[in-house]
């Protein structure tokens, strides 16, 4: 069984303090659009790993800094 969850992120706030980054920057910076990072920050769209590795140096931190997985359920829950 899958246990879906949910990708979160803390892009926005991350890029305030890395001195006000636009959206439109980060994109450029790590080749995808500006709405791409929309739909990251507001958790409609999960980038790839990639990707993501991407945003994180971008942005001068870990990935577990910028991205986080909030399970469903715990894991081994249920079994």
């Amino acid at each position: 069984m899958v246990n879906r969850g949910r990708l979160g992120n803390s892009i926005r706030g991350l890029r305030a303090t890395a001195g006000g980054m636009t959206q439109a920057e980060l994109g450029a910076m790590v080749g995808v659009t500006r709405q791409t990072i929309i739909a990251i920050e507001q958790g409609k769209y999960s980038p790839s790993l990639e990707t993501a590795f991407l945003i994180a140096g971008a942005l001068k931190h870990p990935l577990t800094e910028v991205f986080t997985y909030e399970y469903a359920t715990p894991l081994g829950a249920g079994n």
